[in-house]
């Protein structure tokens, strides 16, 4: 058969290991980049695969390593921005080393309940798990355990494994401390969420920095100004527009996501208030939208922490090395702050 014949029809393993002279296994090893074969050879292999327009088959090679080359990436929630932006930078640093994402989307029907995770989702069909502020249950613990699955946590811990995060209680700190800064002491809070949500520790930590940070300052804290949210943008707008109604209300909003920010925002347009002469509005993130809508806001670099997370969970599946050491220090370290900072826009100033 003809090399013009061989490139006609799809080329198989066994077809590099004739023209090559050597077992399917030589090849098989010389195409993976593992020891035991020789330069001289591994030239050769990858010489003829090529001429043969040879693709290794994922599922043989995964057969093969007993590796999927996938990491399952599990949320609770993946129509959010947060979420999607951490998934995007996750799977563009996985796919530099051959990887790829599957996602799990453990949302349900109602905020406050969430999918568990199961065998079936992951046995034989990802390598490794990254979760996005996700508190794991005993029991999902013990599988991914059984299964033998790293796992890299980004935002809400999970026990004994590397942690990937912003400072959830130092962000809301400075939101607070901006406004206070600013002249504002009639200050609400949205964000607030019920105990049994299932990623309670982000809402919880911003929520009683709020509380501490007016504390520290003398500032009464108004409970009823204290406001529930479901974190998205219409349930905030919502959640807010009877304090903005009221004649006494607030001349400062600290939310605890530029999202809840937004719907603030839209909020006190629709009762004829001015932002920020009327009321001066907070976030947390530096959404994609809060540059154009002028929204003073703590930044976080979300993309940082999705490629962070990745590249640790790289390092455990032995994907890449270990990084160098950094003036003598070991730089594979189990938690990882991701630092933030305060971004001054147009939708804060001293109260009018």
């Amino acid at each position: 058969m003809s090399a013009g014949d061989r490139r006609r029809r799809m080329s198989t393993i066994t077809d590099v290991a004739r023209e090559a002279g050597v077992s399917v296994a030589t090849v098989s090893r010389a195409l993976r980049g593992l020891d035991r074969v020789s330069p001289r050879t591994r030239e050769r292999v990858l010489r003829v695969a090529e001429e043969l327009d040879y693709v290794a088959s994922p599922t043989a090679t995964s057969l093969a390593s007993g590796r999927t080359q996938v990491v399952g990436v599990v949320a609770p929630f993946l129509t959010r921005w947060f979420f999607a932006t951490l998934v995007s930078a996750i799977e563009k640093t996985l796919r530099q080393h051959g990887h790829h994402v599957l996602l799990f989307d453990l949302e349900d029907d109602t905020y406050d309940k969430r999918l568990p995770l199961s065998q079936n989702m992951l046995w034989k069909r990802v390598d490794g798990v990254i979760t996005l502020n996700l508190p794991m249950t005993d029991a999902e613990l013990e599988l991914v355990d059984r299964l033998g699955l790293p796992l890299v946590a980004i935002g809400t811990p999970v026990a004994d494994r590397p942690n990937v995060r912003i400072d959830d209680a130092e962000v809301m700190r400075i939101a607070t401390e901006h406004l206070i800064s600013l002249g504002h002491e009639r200050i609400a809070y949205v964000g607030a969420v019920p105990t049994n949500v299932a990623h309670i520790q982000t809402p919880q930590a911003r929520l009683d920095a709020f509380r501490e940070t007016m504390r520290n300052h003398g500032l009464e804290e108004h409970k009823q100004w204290i406001l529930s949210s479901a974190w998205t943008a219409d349930s905030a707008a919502e959640d807010t527009r009877e304090l903005l109604a009221s004649p006494e209300r607030p001349t400062a909003v600290a939310a605890a996501s530029d999202e809840m920010a937004i719907g603030v925002m839209a909020a006190a347009r629709d009762q004829g208030l001015r932002v920020p002469e009327d009321l001066s509005v907070i976030g947390i993130d530096d959404h994609v939208h809060a540059n154009v809508l002028g929204l003073t806001t703590v930044r976080q670099d979300v993309a940082a922490q999705g490629r962070i997370a990745a590249e640790i969970l790289l390092r455990q599946l032995g994907v890449v090395g270990p990084e160098p050491a950094e003036q003598g220090t070991s730089r594979a370290r189990t938690e990882v702050i991701v630092p933030t900072d305060l971004v001054t826009r147009r939708s804060t100033a001293a109260p009018g």
